[in-house]
């Protein structure tokens, strides 16, 4: 038998109270007993009965835990890439207060929404960069997630391909078993301008694994100016550049993958229908193992010392004329 809890000061004090008053109490009834010329036996009894359910109250005080219960404790989760796009084109600010600072505030919903899970960062503009591998850790991603800005990655265009292709070794070289890519998401957030020329390629082999990719458009039709450390972005006739979403390569990457498209505009936000549709997905069993589970017992005792308690009420002593 356990315990969920030592025998401390309380219980020896009531204890020792109990003993000396109920001594007390036992050498006045003899007394009486041996005037009235009464037998003691009830007396006795009395005693008996009173130290048993007293013993039973401090047994449940104690939290007796006795018996052994098998339980199963299953461990289930996703692993998930998200590549977020940080070409100048994300400092547009027809979002507000910019394009990125947007999506940084949404990802912080998104790991918090699956703080159980795997979330690794990877960043990317022509080439892609692991910002965060795969961690629990909410606490240091979301650091990584903060740092995020535009000058982290060279600024000559938007390539899809090196991110997806990034964040699909990674996910393939992880060994959770032949079922596991199921459980495995790749999420993209780009403003839509893809200048790559392998992005259907890599797209095909990620259709092919089964993995999933969620594709998440930030920007408006109407478009912006972008914002750099001279200024306004201009082009070579010295005009500014003017960015706009484009809807037509995410909406293609998600169809092509059997994804879905989301999207972050002047008008909606799309990122709780993403975290929805990741939820939807079935994580995958990381861990299974059995423990013995014991149970606190206490009512048992409890039940038994409220009994002999009834009965002590019921049945008085004589000699004492009750």
């Amino acid at each position: 038998m356990n315990w969920s809890y030592d025998i401390g000061t309380f219980e020896l004090i009531i204890t020792g109270l109990f003993i000396l008053f109920y001594l007390l109490y036992v050498i006045r009834m003899v007394r009486i007993s041996n005037k009235t010329g009464l037998p003691v036996h009830r007396i006795i009894l009395k005693l008996i009965l009173r130290t048993s359910y007293f013993a039973l109250l401090v047994i449940a005080l104690l939290g007796p835990s006795f018996g052994q219960a098998s339980r199963e404790i299953k461990s289930v989760g996703k692993d998930m890439f998200i590549c977020v796009d940080l070409s100048q084109s994300m400092n547009a600010f027809d979002i507000q207060p910019t394009r990125l600072e947007k999506v940084k505030f949404e990802l912080k919903k998104i790991v918090e929404a699956f703080n159980s899970d795997r979330i690794g960062l990877i960043m990317f503009s022509n080439e892609a960069f692991m910002q965060c591998p795969l961690t629990y850790d909410n606490n240091a991603l979301n650091i990584f997630i903060q740092a995020l800005n535009t000058t982290l990655v060279p600024n000559t265009g938007t390539d899809f391909g090196p991110p997806l292709k990034m964040a699909l070794n990674k996910l393939q070289n992880e060994e959770d078993g032949p079922q596991s890519n199921k459980s495995k998401i790749i999420i993209l957030i780009s403003d839509g301008e893809d200048f790559g020329e392998e992005t259907e390629q890599i797209s095909e082999e990620i259709e092919a694994t089964g993995i999933k990719l969620f594709t998440l458009g930030v920007g408006t039709d109407k478009g912006s100016k972008i914002m750099t450390n001279r200024g306004y972005k201009r082009d070579h006739q010295g005009k500014d550049v003017v960015s706009k979403i484009n809807t037509d390569e995410l909406k293609k990457l998600a169809s092509d993958t059997g994804g879905k498209y989301f999207e972050i505009n002047d008008r909606k936000n799309d990122v709780e229908r993403l975290i929805n549709a990741i939820n939807n997905i079935e994580g995958q069993l990381r861990d299974a193992k059995k423990v013995d589970v014991k149970s606190n017992k206490y009512f048992y005792f409890l039940a038994a010392a409220l009994f002999l308690m009834m009965i002590d009420l019921l049945f008085g002593v004589r000699i004492i004329k009750i």
